[in-house]
């Protein structure tokens, strides 16, 4: 277990810096990865768009021609070739993503039967490590094709969910802690009660590590007495959101013990330049030895 950059003097002296971010979702990963991007000199690679557009946009765009055929109007032109049908995602625009992963129920209120769930939840898995595992191949690429001198890799909420962090030879982080400073942007209290305000009042599904999936989803019919096909989605996945919260809390601060640095969310928040992160980062260096 090493870091790419171990002081503060490495990180200011480094000619190509590269960094990736981790933690919960809202807490600023975007925010300041788009500062970095607009300074100019910072290639932004985003691990949810890479998995909606190469990983995942075949079952996105077959889920949307599957709900088309249903409408005879829309099968006679998809039968024709006379329409296409696409999913519009950027790096503002996930949500194809999550609508394609769905969330478990009644199916007269948007769910997903749990085989199905669980089958997009695994393809999900399977397309996240591949986007992370690409990560030097879009290093080599931002460099030799569009000449960026420095990376930023910004991943999805649900990294801690497939590593280990607590085993050296863990393949996914040893590949990433080669080739970017990882970097845990770590809420507080405060925090964790506004994502779960906004989650309450804008449910949007998440992947889950299966082991928590299958713990949360039995605990949840046995607490509430439903049946499978009973259970309103948006109640479910807004009763997991907390839980998945403090799930995903000691993975994180393990995987930046043992990986990386800790910088906090109202640090980031505070972060207004490409100057302004760069003192940050080398800061959080100083203070973790």
């Amino acid at each position: 277990m090493s870091m790419l950059y171990l002081t503060a003097q490495a990180w200011r002296a480094a000619p190509n810096k590269r960094i990736l971010f981790f933690g919960m979702s809202g807490l600023g990963k975007t925010y300041v990865s788009n500062i970095l991007r607009g300074a100019g000199r910072w290639f932004h690679y985003s691990i949810d768009y890479r998995i909606g557009t190469r990983y995942m946009g075949e079952f996105i765009a077959d889920n949307a021609k599957a709900e088309a055929m249903k409408v005879p109007f829309l099968r006679d032109l998809l039968l024709t070739d006379s329409i296409y049908i696409g999913s519009n995602i950027s790096f503002e625009n996930l949500t194809p993503v999550a609508a394609y992963l769905g969330k478990p129920g009644n199916p007269d209120l948007g769910g997903l039967g749990m085989e199905e769930y669980c089958k997009r939840q695994e393809q999900f898995r399977q397309a996240e490590i591949r986007a992370l595992m690409d990560t030097e191949y879009f290093i080599n690429r931002s460099q030799t094709l569009y000449d960026y001198p420095n990376f930023i890799c910004d991943t999805g909420g649900s990294i801690c969910e497939w590593v280990d962090a607590e085993d050296p030879d863990d393949p996914i982080l040893t590949e990433l802690s080669k080739q970017a400073l990882m970097i845990w942007i770590k809420g507080d209290d405060d925090h964790t009660e506004e994502l779960v305000r906004r989650f309450d009042r804008a449910p949007k599904p998440m992947s889950y590590q299966p082991e928590f999936l299958t713990r949360s989803w039995e605990a949840y019919l046995t607490e509430t007495g439903l049946a499978a096909d009973a259970v309103d989605p948006d109640t479910f996945i807004r009763w997991t959101y907390a839980q998945a919260l403090a799930h995903r809390q000691p993975r994180y601060a393990a995987m930046a013990k043992n990986w990386g640095i800790t910088v906090t969310a109202d640090e980031i928040s505070q972060v207004k330049s490409e100057a302004d992160f760069e003192n940050l980062i080398a800061k959080a260096l100083e203070d973790q030895g």
